[in-house]
């Protein structure tokens, strides 16, 4: 594994924070990477296998992504090591022992990420007064109720279908990963007339040609099932949605799902990334010789961030749906038109645009 130092470069980090508190089994790490755009915004992410390299590549992702959608913010992350399905009040001892362990790195703002949601923000606010993705009760705009970040996928998709040989209408959507990004994500784009044909979670992978009832598998989920438990389909193990044939494959899971070993296995044509850096650059690479288009986490998936900070600046639900659809549509036609202009992969593009708002921002700086 390398060390956190092999990916240290102009932009940052600035921190990176290890916490322990043997009291609450706290084991804890805050990447703050680059704050020349203002405050650090990312999420909380628990799981019992994150690592100190994990948060400052997800901390770097949110510097490209708050930097790409233009917003007043810089990039940051942090991970607690545990089971974000343990007991409701040892969570919130954990979370509010991390939150207090994190007050004086007020260059950071705490919101939601995978396996913490708008109650864990709640708690973190009333430990330190700051963080993002809150209940409505005390201020917040709901990111997972509104779909925040499956909407931006939505847009980005339609905004991709210049550059593709398909129409939305009819086209197949798979899913790997089935939490609130992918469900959200095959509402928005199932409104849109897709089809979603496979979905995975945990628990495997369902799969039907002829089509998945997505409000059916999303009530499903919601009453505490795996996909594999919808009746009508066949069921293989998680793994097998990579092979699934399809216009559209969203990763909306965890990191480097897709490498090397394993990139020839995808039968697609747009691949919107919903996760944090779900896939190797040398797989990203190998699509695009393939002439797949893949839009980059922090172009497509950018809807969450978006909707925290006009949370943050006091805006309103409707602002945030409004500037998300808005943002992205405009940063992902940015994208792809540069990237087929010069020849390079999206990401290349869509890293050379982030860099140069930020490297401008730390002009500024002393």
């Amino acid at each position: 594994m390398k060390d956190i130092f092999d990916f240290a470069d102009e932009l940052g980090p600035i921190k990176v924070v290890h916490v322990y508190d043997p009291k609450f089994s706290l084991k804890a790490v805050v990447a703050i990477d680059n704050v020349a755009r203002g405050p650090s915004v990312g999420g909380v992410r628990m799981a019992p296998d994150v690592t100190a390299e994990e948060a400052f590549r997800l901390a770097r992702a949110m510097t490209m992504k708050n930097s790409a959608a233009n917003l007043p913010h810089g990039g940051g992350k942090s991970v607690i090591l545990g089971d974000p399905k343990m007991e409701l009040a040892k969570k919130e001892q954990l979370i509010r022992a991390f939150a207090r362990a994190i007050r004086d790195l007020v260059e950071y703002i705490p919101g939601p990420d995978m396996g913490t949601d708008e109650r864990c923000m709640a708690w973190i606010k009333d430990e330190i007064g700051r963080a993002v993705g809150l209940p409505p009760e005390i201020g917040g705009i709901p990111l997972d109720e509104i779909g925040a970040t499956g909407l931006g996928l939505k847009a980005s998709v339609e905004a991709a279908l210049k550059y593709c040989h398909f129409d939305l209408k009819g086209a197949r959507v798979a899913l790997q990963g089935f939490g609130s990004v992918g469900k959200n994500a095959a509402r928005f784009l199932g409104e849109k007339g897709t089809v979603l044909v496979a979905a995975c979670d945990s628990h495997g992978t369902i799969f039907n040609p002829k089509g998945i009832d997505v409000a059916r598998l999303i009530a499903l989920k919601d009453s505490g099932k795996g996909v594999t438990d919808y009746p009508d389909g066949q069921k293989f193990d998680a793994d097998a949605v990579i092979d699934v044939e399809c216009e559209i494959w969203i990763p909306a899971a965890r990191p480097d799902v897709i490498r090397k070993d394993n990139v020839h296995r995808l039968k697609t044509k747009l691949v919107p990334q919903g996760a944090n850096i779900p896939f190797t650059l040398e797989a990203e690479r190998m699509l695009h010789e393939k002439n797949v288009i893949v839009l980059p986490d922090f172009i497509a998936n950018a809807g969450g961030v978006i909707c925290a900070s006009v949370e943050y600046h006091g805006g309103t639900r409707l602002q945030a749906l409004q500037t998300i659809e808005e943002k992205i549509r405009a940063n992902t036609e940015e994208v792809l038109a540069s990237s087929k202009k010069n020849g390079t992969l999206p990401r290349q593009a869509a890293v050379a645009l982030a860099e140069a708002r930020v490297k401008k921002a730390m002009t500024y700086q002393k």
